[in-house]
């Protein structure tokens, strides 16, 4: 039996060589790997000694060979197979350890286009293919984390078929990322990112219990490794649903940098939202916005969910809670509730992964785009095109207004007053629609709008919702501009002696 080994990372591959070399495997390798394993003291035969090539052009051409993709290759059940190999001196290799040089590291660390190029797999990925299609004889290894299920199989007689097809499926799984990685990198650096190709890569996380409906099935998959490091499950498991509940409540919360923030979603919408002076006052706050729509929602926190934090939580049905970090003692106030599920990031406030680009799927295909970024300087310098300016504690309402609008579905508005969304008309396909929905939300909860700060995530067309505004006692607008009768909506806000300011921004979300 022969196997060759041929790695970019070589953590645990001096073990696993050891391992395959006491079961009778011949050792082929290259470069780097061969004398990492040749000091190892295991007997390794140097790659050019199979090729009866040297490695050429500073290791550019080194396993792209006859005796290499022939041993591969060849298939065993055959008998011209079998002879050809035999005619030409070429051995049968029975399994292909390879993992592929660091682009992704390297394009991480420089903008040097030549290093960038050197560190481009040429051999490695036809290495690994040709394993991959010959997996009926051959075992293809791609990574480390199946060393040891590797050799446990091989010590027991267990190198089945339906096992060496599970490796084929992650062989071609890897090299395709590796290529879609690279695609993607050459367009991002020469075409603005938005290539012919779109390549769209993901990790699986966890499966769903389903999807959107009983009847649909569902799964997790991460870019990176965000969901790796920043979710984990204390009680229950997240569903399909949850999780885009979750990525709601997250990016409002998380938009407020390390502010005591609570945002509590249903159906993706936001339903309350507050910045008190600590996370419990954050949460009552929140809940007044809209308590009958927060009975089984999500709520974020963004911050350390205590055990008094937690009783308050619970005087309600709370579906699910995802919070920076939790207490024991907090998690222990749920533990009769079989219901609730919990999460955490463990970290000191909310994480966002901050993904350069945003797509949406149509029937057919899908659109793509850049992410929205709602960035802190739009209220910061958005300008006051009324008489009178917006006070500093109307300003801070503004910011929240804002930023609550620019992520949530349009067409809305949102209402703001001492730190706490006190109305929120969302989705509707009329702007005033969405204020009077507002405003009319707010006055069944016995809350009242008097001083709030109102914002809209594009420009209102007409007077007529200032108006409403006005008579509901807002006063501070702010809104990106930019509409055809700007001027008449500048003077209703001026009749009315309310500030309004315009960002010179629009953050649709559809």
């Amino acid at each position: 039996m022969r196997a060759l080994i041929s790695v970019s990372d070589k953590s645990g591959v001096v073990d696993f060589a050891k391992e395959l070399e006491s079961l009778g495997f011949e050792i082929v390798s290259t470069g780097g790997t061969y004398k990492l394993l040749k000091e190892a003291g295991i007997d390794a035969i140097e790659i050019s000694e199979v090729t009866k090539f040297p490695e050429m052009f500073d290791g550019r051409v080194k396993t792209l060979n006859p005796y290499i993709h022939g041993g591969i290759l060849h298939r065993r059940d055959l008998k011209a197979h079998v002879e050809t190999a035999k005619a030409h001196g070429i051995v049968g290799i029975d399994l292909v350890c390879v993992n592929l040089y660091p682009f992704k590291e390297t394009i991480a660390k420089t903008d040097d286009f030549e290093e960038i190029i050197e560190n481009i797999d040429i051999g490695g990925p036809a290495m690994v293919r040709s394993a991959a299609k010959n997996f009926a004889d051959v075992m293809i290894v791609t990574d480390k984390n199946d060393y040891d299920e590797v050799i446990r199989r091989l010590q027991n007689g267990e190198n089945s078929l339906e096992f060496r097809r599970s490796l084929m499926i992650k062989a071609f799984e890897h090299t395709a990322a590796y290529d879609a990685m690279i695609a993607n990198y050459m367009n991002g650096r020469f075409n603005a990112g938005f290539g012919a190709k779109q390549f769209i890569v993901g990790s699986k996380v966890f499966d769903t219990r389903y999807g959107e409906n009983p009847h649909q099935k569902g799964a997790l998959y991460e870019f990176e490794d965000f969901f790796t490091k920043h979710f984990k499950a204390l009680k229950g498991e997240a569903s399909f649903n949850n999780m885009t509940d979750i990525n709601g409540a997250i990016k409002i919360a998380a938009s407020f940098g390390t502010a005591p923030a609570v945002s509590i979603i249903k159906h993706a919408n936001p339903c309350g939202f507050a910045i008190k002076e600590s996370l419990y006052e954050s949460y009552v706050e929140a809940l007044k916005c809209d308590p009958v729509s927060a009975f089984g929602g999500v709520v974020a926190i963004n911050g350390r969910l205590d055990k008094k934090l937690a009783e308050k939580i619970n005087e309600i049905f709370t579906e699910v809670i995802i919070a920076a970090s939790v207490d024991d003692d907090a998690l222990e106030v749920f533990a009769n509730k079989k219901r609730i599920k919990i999460f955490t990031q463990e970290s000191d406030y909310l994480q966002l992964a901050n993904d350069a680009y945003d797509f949406k799927h149509v029937d057919g295909g899908f659109v793509w785009q850049e992410s929205d970024k709602v960035r802190d300087e739009e209220v910061q310098n958005a300008k006051c095109v009324t008489k009178k300016e917006a006070t500093e504690r109307e300003l801070k309402d503004l910011e929240i207004a804002w930023k609550v609008a620019a992520l949530t579905k349009s067409n809305c508005v949102v209402y703001v007053k001492n730190g706490a969304m006190v109305a929120i008309g969302m989705g509707m396909t009329s702007r005033v629609d969405a204020a009077r929905c507002a405003l009319q939300k707010a006055k069944e909860s016995g809350l009242d709008v008097t001083g709030a700060a109102l914002a809209s995530e594009a420009f209102f067309p007409f007077r007529d919702s200032i108006d409403a505004a006005a008579e509901a006692g807002v006063s501070a607008v702010i809104e990106p501009g930019g509409s055809i009768r700007d001027d008449e909506v500048i003077e209703a806000a001026n009749e009315h002696g309310m500030s309004l300011y315009f960002t010179g921004v629009r953050h649709f979300l559809h």
